[in-house]
């Protein structure tokens, strides 16, 4: 991530909002000012560690390989109350999260759409309708291994994953039109 401290960088997919997407939607929309064009606010990544009932230091071993995938500090997630059933203490750490805006969201973005998505296994493309009804995209994430910042060797073990994106758009259909000129691989 050090090509984000530099002066005058500009992520590839900022660019590509700017000189791509913004007119695309200003035409499919019929926007009359530009601010009210929909845009990528935040990226949250979220990582549930079910295995840390068991061995607490599992939770801190999926947040340093969050770590590696987001470009920054996760937060250790911990148990709001005690569920006897699953063994879950109050103040247990039972996941990890992290919030990317700016440089960081749009390097992770790019990331993921050309090389963690087209490298999950039997991938059909992404499901058009896990929107919320307010603009915001969910998608999960069966193996964290598909991210080139993760050695496959030395993993741990395997973690799923949930990356919830949200917009500025008021309905489903403009942050779909959003991603897909993001060529997010929506199934048709």
């Amino acid at each position: 991530m050090a090509k984000a401290q530099v002066d005058g960088y500009t992520p590839r997919m900022k660019q590509h909002y700017e000189d791509v997407v913004r007119p695309a939607l200003i035409e499919e929309f019929g926007y009359k000012n530009p601010m009210e064009v929909p845009t990528i606010t935040k990226i949250v990544l979220n990582m549930g560690v079910g295995e840390s009932t068991a061995d607490s230091k599992k939770a801190t071993v999926a947040a340093a390989d969050l770590a590696l995938i987001a470009g920054q500090k996760p937060v250790i997630t911990k148990a709001r109350k005690a569920i006897s059933q699953f063994k879950v203490r109050e103040n247990m750490p039972i996941g990890a999260k992290v919030t990317l805006r700016k440089t960081r969201m749009f390097e992770f973005m790019d990331r993921l759409v050309t090389i963690a998505l087209p490298r999950v296994r039997d991938f059909r493309g992404l499901n058009p309708k896990s929107f919320d009804g307010r603009g915001n995209y969910a998608l999960g994430i069966k193996e964290h291994l598909v991210f080139p910042e993760i050695n496959y060797d030395k993993a741990e073990q395997v973690w799923g994953m949930d990356v919830v994106i949200a917009t500025s758009a008021k309905t489903d259909d403009e942050a779909r039109a959003l991603l897909r000129h993001f060529n997010f691989p929506f199934r048709q």
